[in-house]
């Protein structure tokens, strides 16, 4: 499995740094990520905070490959299917155009999913198309104790955006610890809300692992409307 470049699919968020880790500490050759940056919502990317994936990659030490489609319109399509197709194609060209240029071309590709058979089923079709691997060592896995790993191995982990009742705007900059993963588990037993936020409830940002050599720092401010909100990054660095 390590013949050839691994590419890890990468947002900075914690699921997709998650796979970039076990990939890395497999001893995978990981010699891209790379971030798509949709201009709008998206039923196949992570949206918020994509720009910090440049500072991420710095810290890890990989070189990033940023894809910057047009938007995709998703507030408003009528098959969902198709929509997800569509967006998967800026991915698959500039993965397409990587493979040429590594030496070797792709063999296998990190991803991030837990439970959303939408993407997964997507990745791998196109890994297939690619005839490249998948690595996705979060898939299926049981929520606490993903997270559970995450910490335990050193992840620094920030909400970014919530959306979901039950989550308010104390969420927005909290760092996802053990108190936190308490709190969340009685929000999933009181509302349904996922403990890693599979079905967008939240969006993360890691700002330090045991895979980065420097920590990411923020200054931000909250944006509240009342039922969801985001961090609005007015400057980020590593430390």
């Amino acid at each position: 499995m390590t013949d050839g470049a691994w590419v890890s699919l990468f947002s900075g968020g914690k699921d997709s740094s998650w796979a970039l880790y076990r990939a890395l500490e497999r001893g995978y050759p990981v010699e891209r990520l790379v971030t798509v940056h949709p201009e709008g919502d998206s039923y196949m990317y992570h949206v918020p905070a994509t720009q910090l994936a440049t500072l991420a990659a710095e810290s890890v030490g990989v070189p990033l490959l940023e894809v910057e489609p047009e938007d995709f319109g998703a507030d408003d399509v009528p098959d969902a299917g198709v929509q997800g197709d569509e967006e998967l194609e800026p991915l698959e060209a500039a993965l397409r155009d990587l493979d040429s240029e590594l030496d070797g071309g792709i063999t296998g590709l990190t991803a991030g999913a837990v439970e959303s058979e939408y993407q997964t089923t997507r990745i791998e079709a196109m890994a297939e198309r690619l005839e490249a691997q998948v690595f996705a060592p979060l898939w299926q896995e049981d929520p606490r104790t993903l997270a559970e790993a995450m910490l335990d191995a050193g992840f620094e982990i920030r909400l970014i955006r919530v959306a979901a009742y039950g989550l308010d705007e104390s969420w927005l900059g909290r760092t996802l610890d053990a108190d936190a993963l308490d709190d969340l588990e009685a929000l999933n037993d009181e509302y349904g809300v996922h403990i890693l936020g599979e079905g967008g409830e939240f969006e993360t940002l890691v700002t330090d692992g045991p895979h980065m050599d420097r920590r990411i720092e923020l200054d931000y401010e909250t944006e509240w409307d009342g039922t969801r909100g985001t961090l609005r990054i007015e400057d980020a660095w590593l430390e």
